[in-house]
C-alpha cells in the first residue's frame, strides 16, 4: 500500500526473459517450460489467450491453478490429490522456492516453469506474451496471427500505457484503496479512461489497425470481469459494462472470437475475487449474478470491417483438459 490509502502493485521478482537467441539463461525450447495460469486471474489470461492464438499448446504445455489460495500462494486444489499432475507441487510457491530458496516477494500467476528443475524461470507477465509473439515464432502455428506486428509496436505500446494503470491496475487501486481520497482519484481515473476507449472506439473494431493485437488482448481480460467482480467487488460502480454501449459491444465481440471466451470460467473468477480478499468481503459469499447469457447476444460490430486474424485464420478446437464450462 502507497501513501495515503493509495494501491501499489509490486513488481515482478523473476523477470528473466525466455528469448530464441541465446541472450538470457532461459532459451526457447518446446516442452522445457510449464506455463501456471489461473482463469480467476487476467494478467494470467492474457497469457492464455496469447498462447491459444498463436497455436503454442504443445511447445507450452499449460497448469491451471484453483481460484483460491492462501498466504502460501496460488494452489492447485482443482487437480488429483491437490497438486499440479506434471510438477508434483500443491502451492506454486514451491516453484519459486526452488528458483530461490530465500523468496519472500509475491508469488504470482502466470509463471513459466521449467519441468526438469521445477523452478520458475520467469513471473514477467508484461513482457512474457510479447516474447511469445516475437521469440517463440519457430513454434506458431500454420496461420497464427501476428499480433504485435512490427509496423505498429509504437502505437500498440502508446495504446497499452494509456490503459494500463487507469484500467488493468486501476480496478484493483479503487478495490484495495483504504482511504476515501485514494477511492475516488482511481474511480475517476478509471472512468475518464474508459470513456476515451470508448470514443476511440466507437469507429472502429479494434484498438490498432483492423486486426486484433496485443493491446485488445490487455483491454479485454480486464473489461470481461468488470461486471462479474470489479463493478460491485471493488466497488467499480459507475455504470456496469453493460451499461457502456461500445465498450459492451466490443467485449461481446471478442468473447464471440475464438481463442478469448473459451479461455473464460466466470464461477472461478467470482470465486477468486469474492473468496480471497477478506479484507474487502469478509463474509466471503460469492454472488451468484450476473447472468453471463448476454456475452452470447449478437454484437454488430462487424458493420466497422477489420479482420480478426489478419492474414491468419482461427485457432482450432480448445485442447482436451483445457475446455472451459459452457454459458449458462
Amino acid at each position: 500500500m502507497g501513501a495515503e490509502g493509495t494501491f501499489e502493485r509490486e513488481p515482478v521478482a523473476l523477470d528473466a526473459r525466455i528469448t530464441a537467441d541465446g541472450s538470457s539463461p532461459w532459451p526457447v525450447e518446446a516442452g522445457r517450460y510449464r506455463l501456471v495460469v489461473a482463469r480467476a486471474c487476467p494478467w494470467a489470461n492474457r497469457s492464455v489467450i496469447v498462447r491459444r492464438l498463436l497455436g503454442l499448446e504443445d511447445a507450452i504445455p499449460m497448469g491451471i491453478a484453483g481460484p483460491l489460495h492462501d498466504e502460501r500462494s496460488w494452489r492447485f486444489h482443482l487437480d488429483p490429490d491437490d497438486r499440479d499432475p506434471v510438477l508434483g507441487i500443491e502451492y506454486l510457491g514451491e516453484a519459486y522456492r526452488a528458483a530461490d530458496p530465500d523468496f519472500d516477494a509475491g508469488i504470482t500467476v502466470p509463471a513459466m516453469v521449467e519441468v526438469s528443475s521445477g523452478k520458475v524461470a520467469t513471473n514477467g507477465f508484461q513482457q512474457l506474451t510479447l516474447d511469445f509473439s516475437t521469440q517463440w515464432t519457430a513454434h506458431h502455428r500454420p496461420g497464427a496471427p501476428d499480433l504485435y506486428p512490427a509496423d505498429r509496436r509504437d502505437e500498440i505500446d502508446e495504446v497499452i500505457d494509456s490503459f494500463y494503470e487507469d484500467v488493468n491496475n486501476g480496478v484493483y487501486k479503487c478495490g484495495f484503496a483504504s482511504t476515501q481520497e485514494a477511492y475516488e482519484q482511481a474511480y475517476r481515473a478509471l472512468f475518464s479512461r474508459l470513456d476515451a476507449l470508448s470514443d476511440r472506439l466507437a469507429g472502429r473494431r479494434y484498438l490498432v489497425g483492423d486486426t486484433l493485437t496485443e493491446a485488445d488482448v490487455r483491454l479485454w481480460v480486464t473489461l470481461v470481469r468488470f461486471d462479474a467482480a470489479y463493478h460491485g467487488h471493488f466497488k467499480c460502480n459507475r455504470h456496469k459494462l453493460t451499461e457502456m454501449p461500445v465498450l459492451w459491444a466490443y467485449s461481446r465481440d471478442l468473447f464471440q472470437t475464438p481463442g478469448f471466451g473459451d479461455t473464460i470460467d466466470f464461477t472461478q473468477i467470482k470465486q477468486h475475487y469474492y473468496g480471497v480478499h477478506d479484507t474487502i468481503n469478509p463474509s466471503g459469499v460469492v454472488p451468484l449474478g450476473p447472468d453471463p447469457a448476454g456475452w452470447l447476444t449478437p454484437h454488430g460490430r462487424a458493420e466497422l470491417g477489420g479482420r480478426p486474424f489478419g492474414d491468419g485464420t482461427p485457432p482450432g478446437p480448445v485442447a482436451e483438459g483445457e475446455r472451459v464450462p459452457p454459458l449458462t
